[in-house]
């Protein structure tokens, strides 16, 4: 990575309970530690159109050309949309981090997608495919397109408020104030 990193955060934003149909995802543009810009784009609840849908935000914005890395707040949007995280490196050309705070349940994640989600089997497999979460700093990750070492230091240099990256606290918190009129849970 070059000393000054260009990243998209990406978070979707919060959603009632009993919510149908679409659910915006919000795009937070870092240079080094500045926010330069925000994207907007939409996701299908529990869809399948994610990969598709952040691939056509970043590529569709002013600066896609900068961009080194897009992280993601879990590989899963809007409910069960699951992001191909090797689907969207190969298509947008640069590595894809999904970043969780804890390392989730998968086999209760496995059942969830195959027991009660349309297209859940091929959901899962993007989750298998995507490889186990690793630890990087205070947070779980899985990624597309760089290697583990790297991958550990972009995020530890992002994350300088609490352990998520800056990007993807401000996406958090940007999506939440677009939903409900501004943010309510910690980022």
């Amino acid at each position: 990575m070059k000393p000054r990193v260009h990243v998209v955060g990406v978070d979707d934003a919060p959603f009632a309970p009993d919510h149908r149909g679409d659910v915006p995802i919000v795009g937070a543009v870092f240079s080094g530690l500045r926010l330069d810009g925000v994207l907007r784009g939409r996701v299908r609840r529990d869809g399948a159109n994610a990969t598709r849908a952040i691939a056509d935000m970043v590529q569709g914005s002013r600066f896609a050309a900068q961009l080194q890395a897009v992280l993601l707040q879990g590989i899963a949007v809007a409910g069960f949309n699951v992001v191909d995280l090797r689907g969207l490196h190969e298509e947008l050309g640069i590595p894809v981090i999904a970043v969780a705070r804890a390392a989730p349940d998968m086999e209760a994640v496995r059942a969830a997608l195959l027991g009660h989600v349309p297209g859940g089997r091929r959901k899962w497999g993007l989750v298998v495919a995507a490889g186990a979460m690793e630890r990087a700093g205070r947070v779980w990750i899985q990624r597309a397109g760089i290697p583990l070492a790297e991958a550990r230091r972009l995020v530890e240099r992002l994350a300088v408020n609490a352990g998520l990256p800056e990007p993807l606290r401000t996406a958090h918190l940007i999506a939440g104030g677009m939903a409900a009129g501004g943010s309510r849970h910690r980022a």
